[in-house]
């Protein structure tokens, strides 16, 4: 009995730990699409800006 409640102990905890980690991947790719879509932005203003100089 006290193995399967060791076993379930440390299953839980397990499932928590992937749980934040799936969660820190998830946001962490959101917020990289986010810095990537803005510096594409920046970057292609600066682009247009360019070739109105010219």
């Amino acid at each position: 009995m006290t193995f399967l409640a060791s076993f379930i102990q440390y299953l839980v905890i397990m499932i928590v730990l992937a749980a934040i980690g799936i969660l820190g991947g998830i946001l962490g790719k959101k917020l990289r699409d986010r810095k990537d879509a803005k510096d594409a932005a920046i970057a292609q203003t600066e682009g247009n800006q360019s070739i109105e100089d010219k």
